[in-house]
Order: C-alpha cells, then structure tokens, then sequence
C-alpha cells in the first residue's frame, strides 16, 4: 500500500468541490445525518463534516451493521450518545432500521420544531444534510429510505457528483452531497482500514500488501476466523498466512505456484462481503 510516513495523499478534485458545497449549504439545513461504516466506526467519519457542522442537529447512522460484531455495535451506539449525537444501527441495502429514522429526526430536531411551533410556522419540512465518506452506503441508504431509486448509486467510491434535493413526506427533505474524504492521513491505520472496506480505489492499492494487513488484524482481534473460513492456522507471519489461504483455496499460476494475488483478492472479498463473519475493527478505546 502506498503509505509514506508522512501520510497518504488522496484528494480528487471532486471531493474538494464536495467540501465547498458543504461550506455553502450548511446554512439552509437543520440537521446532519451522517453515515459511517459500523467495522470501523472513527476512520470511516469524517473530522470536516464535525468542524462545518457546528452547531446543527446530528444523528449518526452505523451503515452496514449487519457485518459489524454486534457487541460492539452496541458499544459505540452508547458512546456516540454520549457525545451528544442520536444514534441508530442500520443496514442500507435491505432496509433493516430505515423505518425507524423518522421517529430519530423528530426527536432530533424536537428544539427547532418546537420553536417553529411558537413562531405560527407548522409542518415545515426538517432540511437534512446526508454527509459520509465514499463509498460508505449514502446513495444505498438514500434510496432505501425514500423508498424509490432517487439517488444514483454505484460500487465506485465517489459515483455521487452533484447536489441534489430530495423531498421523502411532509416533515422532511434530504440534501444529498458527494462522499468527502479528508486530503492527508497523517495515520497510515486510517487510510489502511479505508482501503480494507472499499472507500479507497483499489486499483492504486497493492492488494497482497493490503491482504497481508488485513490478516495482522484479524490475528489480534478474530484468531478463529481463518480456522472457520479457510481450514487454517496461522503461520509465522501474513505472507505465509496468505500462502495458506492460496493453497486452500487451489489458487495456483500456471507453473503450479501460489497464486497470491489471486488469494488476496478473495480474502479481501470474504471481508468485505462478511463471509469471515462479523467483525469490529475499531473497537472501544483501542485501534485493532
């Protein structure tokens, strides 16, 4: 993986206009629903979206918590709370939690529709910001939650360009705004846990080198899991691992090598996809 020591430069253009867009639309919203990736709760926020959300209404959504370990999920559900943010589990593809999102953003915004109340102003919609690093579900969630395909979606981190205003009912309406990424990792862990999920693209990413940090991880945090997937111990170290997996799995050159690459990818896949089974990589007051 291309991490140098002083941090991981990855800043498309499209994403510095995501975070002008983002500077120049805070003032009509009163709410920011931010979504993040459940396995890896902090690397996957954003520090921007805290400094320009001052002030607003917040909740925060652990997408794909399907694939998160569920002890934790409860976990950062109470610390998120604690920093005074509304909190709900939700799986954006099949639609698990969604449904009780409404109820989240009446509850958060209770101030502002109370004050509207007193001014004469009833049933004027929550404006909401839907903010979140790239490929982390916006687009999936968006959809899922308006119950029709309004908002374009796509397996490419950043597919989301333009701003565009979605009205779900009568109490509510959602900015949508592209995945922003902050431009410097000056902890190479975060970048890494990015590209482990997909919010990288992986076309600039070693995939052995990445699949060999990916096994370190789980050999501290989830021994058992190769064991349970692959019918494998673990070996001296992650490249002799992935050699294992390679054999395992009958990933072979044409001159009956291992094929490495080729079990990297499917180990990586296995993750992602949750065949390894649930898994926290942040958890509670550690880094994995």
């Amino acid at each position: 993986m291309n991490y140098s020591d002083s941090g991981y430069h990855w800043y498309p253009g499209h994403m510095t206009k995501a975070v002008r867009m983002m500077q120049e639309n805070i003032g009509l919203i009163d709410l920011l629903i931010e979504l993040i990736d459940a396995r890896i709760p902090m690397s996957s926020r954003n520090p921007d979206i805290d400094r320009l959300g001052a002030g607003k209404a917040r909740i925060i959504l652990l997408n794909k918590s399907d694939l998160a370990d569920p002890d934790c999920n409860r976990q950062w559900i109470a610390y998120f709370q604690e920093q005074g943010a509304h909190v709900l589990e939700v799986n954006s593809k099949t639609g698990a939690g969604v449904k009780a999102i409404n109820g989240l953003v009446q509850e958060a915004c209770r101030e502002k529709i109370e004050r509207d109340r007193k001014r004469g102003i009833v049933n004027r919609p929550v404006r909401a910001m839907v903010v979140g690093i790239p490929n982390v579900g916006k687009s999936t969630f968006i959809n899922s939650f308006a119950g029709k395909a309004c908002a374009k979606t796509g397996n490419r981190p950043g597919v989301t360009k333009g701003k565009q205003w979605i009205r779900l009912n009568k109490n509510l309406e959602l900015l949508d705004t592209p995945g922003i990424l902050w431009p410097k990792f000056e902890d190479k862990q975060v970048g890494m846990y990015l590209a482990f999920i997909g919010s990288m693209n992986d076309e600039v990413i070693m995939t052995e080198e990445m699949a060999c940090s990916l096994l370190s991880v789980l050999h501290k945090s989830y021994p058992d899991a190769l064991q349970a997937r692959y019918g494998i111990a673990w070996e001296d170290d992650p490249w002799a691992t992935l050699e294992a997996i390679a054999r395992s799995r009958g990933c072979l050159t044409k001159g009956d090598g291992l094929d490495s690459r080729k079990a990297a990818g499917i180990l990586i896949d296995d993750f992602r996809s949750g065949r390894l089974g649930r898994m926290t990589l942040e958890q509670i007051g550690t880094r994995c």
